[in-house]
């Protein structure tokens, strides 16, 4: 299959690149800059465009027989001054659906769009929360696109666990560094609550799934284990080796702040993937423990290349 996956240079989005080449599909990484030289995914073909700006012409879709659409805006991206209803209409309310519209009029088959689990696993949050009431637009226009000849699914993750080695991740290498004793101005707790994590490796397997097995017109909750935010972070304590034991407490976090805790802090997003449909798109669970041992490993190796470099650079 040739396939274009859209926020291709991203973590989730250049992941499912390396995930569908390893199958053995042909891809186009779709950015609107090309991937840094240090990834995995440099090699790879790119098409530079910027779906908010409709720059995605019908003659650019026509060669592809899939498209996972994985450039999601979310509330990390919203900056401050920007107006945020301008925003979420361009990046998600009518950016998505503008977009699939193009795929439809290009003769694509399939579209495999990823959202976000919020507006389905707790949809109350749709009326109070701009950012889950846009993805929940997303959603519901992408899908309203689907035909017998045009088949369009989204697939709504939770929190992914995952980086891309070459790409920053400044959130974990804050975390191993508190978890390796190196932040004590952090103190040692989580706030209440939690959330269903899932690894990036298991929702590339749900991607892949859904290229072949999705029902038109589906939109799919996947997941996989349901941890509270102290449990979360204690991963990241096991795996660099430490000791501490992490207690809960109720106050703002420095690494989770409450802005980022979309339900509000103290609540508790947990569900159950329907088996169903988990066994449909053929996804693996109980994978979040490996992904956190992965991201230590890969934020060391980083973090220790980084500061060989600097001590090999010649003096001024």
């Amino acid at each position: 299959m040739n396939i274009l996956i859209v926020g291709g240079t991203g973590m989730i989005g250049g992941h499912a690149a390396l995930h569908l080449v390893a199958q053995g599909h042909e891809v186009v990484l779709g950015a609107r800059k090309p991937p840094a030289p240090e990834t995995p995914i440099a090699g790879l073909p790119c098409l530079l465009r910027d779906y908010t700006r409709d720059a995605f012409l019908p003659e650019d879709l026509a060669p592809f027989d899939g498209i996972v659409f994985a450039a999601g805006n979310d509330i990390r991206h919203l900056r401050s001054g920007v107006d945020e209803n301008a925003f979420w209409a361009d990046t998600q309310i009518e950016g998505v659906p503008r977009f699939v519209k193009r795929a439809r009029e290009a003769g694509v088959s399939r579209v495999v769009h990823i959202g976000s689990y919020y507006h389905q696993a707790m949809p109350r949050l749709a009326a109070t929360n701009a950012y889950v009431r846009a993805r929940q637009l997303a959603d519901e226009g992408a899908r309203a696109l689907a035909t017998a000849q045009f088949n369009v699914s989204t697939l709504n993750p939770p929190s992914i666990v995952g980086m891309l080695p070459g790409v920053p991740a400044r959130r974990y290498e804050n975390l191993l560094a508190w978890a390796s004793g190196n932040r004590p101005d952090i103190p040692l707790f989580a706030p209440p609550g939690g959330t269903n994590y899932m690894s990036v490796r298991s929702l590339c397997e749900a991607i892949a799934g859904a290229l072949h097995h999705a029902e038109s017109g589906r939109a799919y909750l996947v997941g996989d284990e349901n941890l509270s935010f102290r449990d979360f972070f204690q991963m990241f304590f096991d795996a660099a080796g430490s000791s501490v034991r992490l207690e809960t407490r109720d106050e703002e976090h420095p690494f989770l702040p409450d802005a980022f805790i979309v339900p509000g802090r103290g609540s508790v997003l947990a569900y159950e993937p329907e088996p169903a449909e988990t066994a449909r798109l053929g996804y693996g669970r109980r994978d979040v423990r490996r992904a956190v041992g992965e991201i230590v490993a890969q934020v060391g190796a980083q973090v220790g290349a980084a500061t060989g470099a600097v001590r090999q650079s010649p003096g001024r």
